[in-house]
C-alpha cells in the first residue's frame, strides 16, 4: 500500500503565465492561453494539485476597467478551463496600483498567504508559478517555492509544472 500524496497547492500568476499578457486585458474575448499552459495545468491536476490564481490587476486602480469587467474576464477564463476539464480552486486579485502600499499586491505576500489560509494549505505544501521577479519575491516572502517562467528559467508553463511536481518529489525522497 502506498502512502497518500501530500496535499499540494499551485499558486498561479495570470498574465504571462497561464494566459498571454495583453497589457491590462479589459475584454474577456482577449484571453489566449500561454504556451504549455493547458498541458501544464492538466499535469498539475493529474498530480493532485489544487490550482489557485493570484494576480495583480492594477488596471482597476488606473481606471482601465472595473471589478465587474475583471469578474467577467475571470468567469470566461474559468469557463475555458472547465471546457478542458480544469478547475481553479479560487481566484485572488489585487486591484491596487503599485504606489498604493497595500499588503496584497505582489511582491507582497498577501494574495499568496490568503489563498493558502482559505484553501487550507501550509507553505511547505505550496508552490508559486509566475513570470516576474515580483511573483518570485512574493513566493519567498510567503515562505514557498517560486518557479519562474522566462529567460534563464522555465521556458514555458509545461516545464514550470514539471518543476513544481519535481520539487515535491525531491522533498518526499529526502
Amino acid at each position: 500500500m502506498t502512502a497518500p500524496a501530500q496535499p499540494r497547492l499551485a499558486l498561479l500568476d495570470r498574465d504571462g503565465t497561464i494566459i498571454i499578457d495583453r497589457g491590462y486585458l479589459a475584454d474577456p474575448s482577449g484571453i489566449a492561453f500561454a504556451p504549455g499552459a493547458l498541458a501544464g495545468l492538466r499535469l498539475l491536476r493529474d498530480a493532485g494539485f489544487t490550482l489557485a490564481l493570484v494576480t495583480n490587476q492594477s488596471g482597476i486602480a488606473r481606471g482601465y476597467f472595473d471589478e465587474a469587467t475583471l469578474a467577467a474576464i475571470h468567469r470566461r477564463l474559468e469557463a475555458l478551463l472547465a471546457a478542458e476539464g480544469l478547475h481553479l480552486g479560487a481566484v485572488y486579485h489585487c486591484p491596487h496600483g503599485p504606489d498604493d502600499g497595500c499588503a496584497c499586491r505582489k511582491p507582497a505576500p498577501g494574495l499568496l498567504t490568503a489563498a493558502m489560509r482559505d484553501l487550507g494549505f501550509a507553505p511547505d505544501e505550496a508552490v508559486m508559478i509566475g513570470d516576474s521577479c515580483g511573483d518570485m519575491a512574493a513566493a519567498a516572502a510567503a515562505g514557498i517555492e517560486g518557479i519562474r517562467i522566462g529567460p534563464g528559467a522555465a521556458p514555458d508553463f509545461l516545464d514550470a509544472a514539471q518543476r513544481a511536481i519535481g520539487h515535491f518529489a525531491r522533498r518526499r525522497a529526502a
